[in-house]
C-alpha cells in the first residue's frame, strides 16, 4: 500500500519523481547515509534536487507508534511554507506500508536552494560576515520572526541547530530538516520553546556578543525591553545546556 504525491508544479519531472519506485531508483551524489536513511543529490535539466530516502522506521516502539519520520518532515516543511517561513520546496513525497500497515519505506524530494550555506559552516569557516553588524542583525531578525511564527502556532522545532539554517547570497534565511518538529501545549510547550531558543544560543554564546544575543531575544519577543517573565525565561534558556556540552 503506497501513497505518493508529485507537486503539480513539477509534472514535467514525472519520469524522475512520479512514483516511489522511480525515486528509489535515482542515482546521484550521496550526501549522507545512516542505518535507516540516505540523502542523495541529483541534477536534472540543470536543476539540482535532494532525494531523502528511508527504508526503516527505526528501532523499538518507533516501528509501531506515531507518524513515520519522513512524513513528519515533509508535512513540517509544508507547514513552514504555509506560515510564511522560507524553506526548501517539496517536489514530491510519500511512503509505502506493508501488509500489516507498518512503515516499509518512504521518500521526499526537495529542490535545492541555490547559493546557500548553513550557519554552522559560517562559524566553522570563521566567515567575515559574523563581524558585519548589519548582516548579523538582518539574519537575527529573520530568525527571530520565523521562530516566533512557529511558536505562535504552538509548534516547536526540537532540533533548531545552526546546521539546519541556511543563508543564501541575498542574505535570506531558510529553515530545513525538521523531522522532529511537533505541536505541544501547556508546560510541555513552554519547555520545548525554551529548548529551541537554548539550542540556538548554545552556539551563539561563543560567536556573538551578549548585546547581539539579547537583541535576538527582544526581536523574538517583538519588544524593546525585558519584563520579569522575559528575564526568568532567559535564565532558563542559558541554564538548559549548562554542563552538557
Amino acid at each position: 500500500m503506497a501513497e505518493w504525491k508529485l507537486n503539480p508544479e513539477y509534472q514535467s519531472l514525472n519520469n524522475y519523481f512520479g512514483s516511489l519506485e522511480a525515486v528509489f531508483s535515482q542515482e546521484g551524489e550521496r550526501i549522507t547515509k545512516d542505518r535507516v536513511s540516505e540523502v542523495v543529490r541529483v541534477e536534472i535539466e540543470g536543476e539540482r534536487y535532494y532525494v531523502k530516502r528511508y527504508w526503516d522506521a527505526g528501532k523499538g516502539i518507533r516501528r509501531y507508534v506515531g507518524k513515520p519520520r519522513i512524513k513528519r518532515e515533509w508535512q513540517n516543511m509544508q507547514r513552514f511554507k504555509k506560515w510564511g517561513i522560507p524553506t526548501a520546496e517539496v517536489v514530491a513525497s510519500g511512503l509505502e506500508r506493508d501488509s500489516k500497515g507498518l512503515f516499509a519505506r518512504g521518500a521526499m524530494v526537495t529542490k535545492e536552494i541555490p547559493n546557500t550555506v548553513d550557519l554552522s559552516m559560517i562559524v566553522a569557516n570563521a566567515d567575515h560576515r559574523l563581524n558585519d553588524y548589519n548582516w548579523v542583525n538582518s539574519i537575527s531578525l529573520q530568525l527571530a520572526k520565523a521562530t516566533r511564527k512557529m511558536h505562535d502556532h504552538n509548534f516547536a522545532h526540537n532540533d533548531l541547530k545552526w546546521r539546519n539554517l541556511l543563508v543564501d547570497d541575498k542574505n535570506q534565511l531558510f529553515f530545513i530538516d525538521c523531522p522532529s518538529g511537533s505541536f505541544w501545549y501547556g508546560y510541555m510547550f513552554s519547555f520545548r520553546r525554551i529548548k529551541d531558543l537554548a539550542c540556538l544560543d548554545k552556539v551563539a554564546k561563543y560567536h556573538l556578543t551578549q548585546t547581539q544575543r539579547l537583541r535576538f531575544y527582544l526581536q523574538y519577543r517583538g519588544r524593546d525591553r525585558l519584563n520579569d517573565k522575559d528575564k526568568k525565561r532567559i535564565r532558563s534558556i542559558v541554564r538548559l545546556y549548562e554542563g552538557r556540552e
